[in-house]
Parts: C-alpha cells; sequence; structure tokens
C-alpha cells in the first residue's frame, strides 16, 4: 500500500504520522487518509475536493499535475509527500 507522510510543519498542527492506505490515484489515496484523520481534510484540501494553495503533494519525486482531480496513479510500492508551503520574511 502507498505510504502518506506529512510535514513536520503540519504535524505541529494536527495528528498526522505517516499512514499506508489503499488507493490507485492521489485523490484515493488521501481519501484513505482523511477516513482515519478526518481533521486533516481541512488543511489539505478545500470543499471542492482540490488541493488548497498552499499544499503540494508529491509522488515518490514528482509533484503532482492534477491539483483539482487529484488523479494522478499511485502504484503500491510508491510514497506521497504532503507539503505545506510555508510564508514570510
Amino acid at each position: 500500500m502507498p505510504r502518506v507522510t506529512f510535514t513536520a510543519n503540519l504535524q505541529r498542527h494536527l495528528d498526522a504520522p505517516s499512514l499506508e492506505v489503499g488507493g490507485a490515484r492521489v485523490g484515493e489515496v488521501l481519501a484513505g487518509v482523511f477516513a482515519q484523520k478526518p481533521l486533516l481534510r481541512s488543511y489539505i484540501v478545500d470543499d471542492q475536493g482540490r488541493l488548497r494553495r498552499h499544499v503540494n503533494v508529491f509522488v515518490n519525486a514528482t509533484m503532482i499535475a492534477d491539483r483539482d482531480g487529484l488523479s494522478d496513479a499511485v502504484r503500491p510500492d510508491d510514497e506521497v509527500f504532503v507539503f505545506q508551503a510555508l510564508s514570510g520574511g
């Protein structure tokens, strides 16, 4: 099963341990995460299910292309990384 890992910055605000969840697409994998950790949903996606502007998702070392439909493929041995962008000076 794909492994999902969250940045330490996000973990400071919510319980966001690395999880192994099933799914063949990024959206399916994130749905599995949200089923286990529902509070993460509002930090990661908006009310239409699209990635929030300050969030990036990578499958292995490649940033996903479909930020709206989350249809990028995920293989069982992939690692999905969820990054919350930081800003400021």
